[in-house]
């Protein structure tokens, strides 16, 4: 810039300080770009509605979700019992969002779990490659020959039943996708020129990892969460409702839905109810993540 255009235009410099805060913050662009789609605002409602539900059980029913009563067994969706009673006199509507908690509960810290040890593993892998890379990939094709299912199945089969060991089988399930995820980010993240500098200026190698590569590769992470919160769920009530799961009278999605089955043809709500909470969570938790992955994307800024 010339003296001559500065005396010319001497609101030159105001225009230019002025130009960087007019500049949307990172924060503003991704929610400007997840607010565009109506699937993730209905995602986020769901997933909103289901959480404050949960916590707030206590406040918005009156009913014990462990009291029988025996003499209005099998009753109808009514004013008193929004959803009905279950073979044992209990009210179906209290028990599932109490069950909610221990479903919702169980997927958080199995997704807590399986993230921090497939992100410690993938990384090291992405990262320092060779044979450190081949001996971890090794593994996880072991893993990942097993589905996810049918290994905690088998985990909850050895260990046996429970909240603890039903949080310890998903998780362990959960680790293979969660380090390829992590390993294939870091893979094209660590090529970039931030990354060089860091090694130019004599950073160690676990700095690098967790100042510079692992912040900017947590978008696909997050996403990947998001959707396996959704999967997780799924399998909790998978192995509730064949017995492997959480362990009655603790309500759990799946174990409610296991004891419905057997009045199938009688008694409809007992079976309704539960599946349309198992549907709408997961359901709510992918399109939340499909909106998530979009907004965080950054070809998709304009």
């Amino acid at each position: 810039m010339t003296p001559s255009e500065i005396t010319n235009n001497p609101n030159i410099y105001t225009q230019e300080l002025a130009a960087p805060a007019k500049k949307k913050s990172q924060f503003r662009e991704i929610a400007k770009r997840f607010t565009r789609s109506k699937l993730a605002i209905l995602g986020f409602l769901i997933v909103a509605t289901l959480v404050f539900m949960i916590i707030f059980a206590p406040f918005i029913t009156s009913h014990d979700y462990a009291f029988q009563d025996y003499m209005n067994r099998f009753a109808y969706p009514s004013a008193k019992h929004l959803m009905g009673t279950d073979n044992f006199g209990r009210d179906i509507f209290t028990r599932l969002l109490y069950g909610g908690r221990i479903s919702l509960m169980v997927s958080l810290i199995s997704v807590i779990l399986s993230n921090t040890v497939g992100i410690t593993l993938g990384s090291i892998a992405g990262y320092f490659g060779g044979k450190v890379d081949l001996v971890v990939m090794r593994i996880l094709d072991i893993l990942m020959a097993i589905p996810s299912l049918i290994m905690a199945i088998a985990i909850s089969a050895a260990l046996g039943g429970g909240t603890f060991n039903t949080i310890l089988a998903i998780s362990i399930s959960g680790v293979p996708y969660s380090m390829r995820m992590t390993r294939s980010t870091i893979l094209t993240v660590k090529s970039n020129e931030y990354v060089e500098a860091a090694r130019a200026t004599g950073s160690r190698s676990m700095r690098i990892i967790i100042k510079h590569i692992l912040p900017n590769s947590f978008a696909p992470v997050l996403v990947s969460a998001t959707l396996l919160i959704g999967t997780n769920i799924m399998s909790i009530s998978s192995l509730s409702f064949i017995g492997l799961g959480v362990q009655p009278p603790t309500p759990e999605w799946g174990s409610i839905l296991a004891a419905g089955r057997e009045y199938l043809r009688d008694f409809w709500p007992l079976i309704v109810f539960p599946s349309l909470c198992i549907f709408m969570t997961v359901f709510g938790f992918n399109i939340l993540g499909d909106g998530l992955r979009d907004a965080l994307d950054p070809r998709l800024k304009d």
